[in-house]
């Protein structure tokens, strides 16, 4: 099971929890993908290195 991660959205200014997420990696960085609750948009969260491989 994933952990819970908040994530913030930017369009519409809210913060939110999700456990359901893509993580992917740009570069040597680690991030989380998700969808916005309040539209089609991806919410992206940068995520450490060591977390990035675990969650993988």
């Amino acid at each position: 099971m994933k952990d819970k991660l908040s994530f913030y959205d930017v369009k519409s200014k809210s913060k939110f929890e999700s456990n359901e997420y893509d993580v992917r990696e740009k570069k040597g960085r680690y991030f989380a993908v998700t969808k916005s609750q309040s539209g089609s948009h991806e919410c992206w969260r940068v995520l450490s290195k060591a977390d990035g491989e675990r969650l993988k």
